[in-house]
């Protein structure tokens, strides 16, 4: 679940399945959960927080066709007059003049939003037109008083390591490598690890709300940011105008639940690819769907026993792992994965390696961006995690019996968790959010990194949830080219026309 092997690249993933206690409800932005809109200025000023909500943001040219600016918040909430952190904000301003914000989330925990805007705002190029598209860096995310643990050298060596420690000595590095990156990330950011978790991004979003002039919130988010989205619900829901949340995730699931399902969807995309591959007639990995799992394994135990050269690096069991967990994406990819899979029998691992540099953000230059430290760092203060060693080790062994391939490395990426210095906030339970307007939620069938089955439990918990179905392979739905989805997202946003009661698309 919380692993930083399948930690996102744009539109994606990894988990943050947490609970907002009732005293962290109770102290939500803005003093509370108002159900009417205008409450707002007398339950921020009531709590000390009027001069955060009354600040409007500073925009300035950026990169050509954007617009960035900053936006001041509290480190504490329950404390707004200590000290402040200011969060990277950018928009790309309505060709056709504003009708409103339409704030997005690319996912993580720890993905960037500006850089997505930045890169990828022609995805929604419709709607740009007539609506100003808003993201923001969150709190201990890219431009946002980034969290940084770590050297670029040690997170080579850390994402290299055997994805699932098979004998004495790899457990033990293991258990080390968890051990530093834990204690390295309380050393260089001490206490603001404790003002990371996503109650505290949703609290800063309501003030982006305000800052931006905006009475009720409009917002897209997706695979992480469905959870950021459900969290700001659940405490400002009269504050909600419309709400898509795209490849979602379930906040009642345990972690042990959690991260058992997602091991299922991507040993479940995989079979589709596999099958894919096979039905190709060029499958390097065998002629059958049996032999080409068989395959995947073997050229793993050789990566493992021999990892291949490239250039100064080496691709190694784990950049194979985080290569092929970046293939399950998106159904596009597969070809390519094909191919790198085909170069790497070969003796050529250069094809993967790329695909495993742009889930964990490797540049070129052997830098990294911050995602794997602030991801880490938000998934173990989001929810609670064991504190033994040998209760992962039991639990992997549990998933490896369902999920073969992933089951056990999903449990084992979580284990820095284990040895994290500040308490998580809260237990896992569900979002009901009563007093919103219909919240749009969309599964895919057969979404690897966020189940089908989160879905629908996300939609059941909301008490206005709506729940839109994608009959599909990959993370996320909306903008992948179906009109049947694409629509009805469009629809919803503009005019608020909500799909009917068990809609599918495929």
């Amino acid at each position: 679940m919380a692993d930083r092997r399948l930690a996102a690249a744009a539109v994606a993933l990894l988990l943050a399945v947490a609970g907002c206690s009732a005293q962290s409800a109770a102290s939500g932005g803005g003093g509370g959960s108002p159900t009417a809109a205008g409450s707002a200025p007398r339950a921020a000023a009531a709590a000390g927080l009027g001069r955060f909500y009354r600040q409007r943001l500073q925009w300035h040219g950026c990169d050509g066709q954007f617009q960035c600016s900053s936006l001041t918040v509290p480190v504490d909430y329950r404390h707004p007059r200590g000290h402040t952190i200011r969060l990277a904000v950018i928009r790309k301003p309505a060709t056709d003049g504003a009708q409103r914000a339409l704030v997005v989330n690319p996912g993580g925990p720890g993905a960037s939003g500006v850089s997505f805007v930045e890169e990828d705002s022609s995805i929604f190029s419709r709607l740009a037109s007539h609506d100003d598209l808003v993201s923001f860096d969150p709190r201990g995310v890219g431009r946002s008083h980034p969290i940084r643990c770590v050297s670029a050298g040690w997170l080579d060596r850390y994402i290299d390591q055997p994805p699932v420690p098979r004998t004495r000595a790899q457990r033990a590095q293991t258990v080390a490598l968890a051990r530093h990156l834990a204690n390295a990330c309380y050393r260089r950011n001490g206490r603001f690890l404790a003002h990371v978790a996503t109650v505290d991004e949703a609290r800063d979003m309501d003030v982006l709300r305000a800052a931006l002039g905006e009475p009720k919130l409009t917002y897209y988010g997706a695979s992480y940011g469905t959870y950021l989205g459900a969290r700001y619900a659940g405490l400002f829901p009269g504050r909600v105008r419309a709400m898509v949340l795209d490849g979602a995730l379930d906040p009642a699931a345990s972690s042990t639940e959690a991260n058992l399902a997602q091991a299922r969807g991507f040993n479940a995309d995989l079979r589709d690819f596999l099958s894919s591959c096979v039905a190709s007639g060029s499958c390097p990995l065998g002629s059958s769907v049996a032999a080409a799992t068989a395959g995947v394994s073997r050229l793993l135990a050789q990566l493992t026993a021999h990892p291949l050269s490239v250039g100064d690096r080496q691709l190694g069991p784990g950049e194979f792992f985080e290569g092929l967990a970046a293939g399950m994406y998106a159904p596009t990819s597969w070809p390519s994965l094909r191919l790198a899979l085909a170069a790497v029998r070969a003796g050529n691992g250069r094809g993967l390696l790329a695909f495993s540099d742009a889930l964990t953000e490797r540049h070129p230059d052997g830098s990294y961006s911050n995602l794997l430290e602030a991801n880490v760092a938000i998934n173990c203060v989001d929810r609670p995690s064991p504190r033994r060693v040998s209760t992962y080790a039991a639990r992997a062994r549990q998933f490896a019996r369902q999920a073969p391939l992933f089951g056990a490395a999903i449990e084992w990426g979580a284990l820095p968790c284990a040895f994290w210095r500040v308490p998580a906030v809260a237990a896992p339970r569900p979002v009901h959010a009563a007093g919103t307007p219909p919240i749009l939620v969309i599964g895919t069938t057969r979404d690897p990194a966020t189940p089908y089955v989160w879905a629908k439990a996300l939609a059941r918990e909301l008490a206005n949830g709506v729940l839109l179905t994608y009959d599909g392979d990959g993370h996320t739905a909306y903008l992948r080219g179906n009109t049947c989805v694409d629509g009805a997202v469009d629809s919803y946003l503009d005019d608020l026309q909500v799909p009917k009661p068990g809609t599918r698309c495929g």
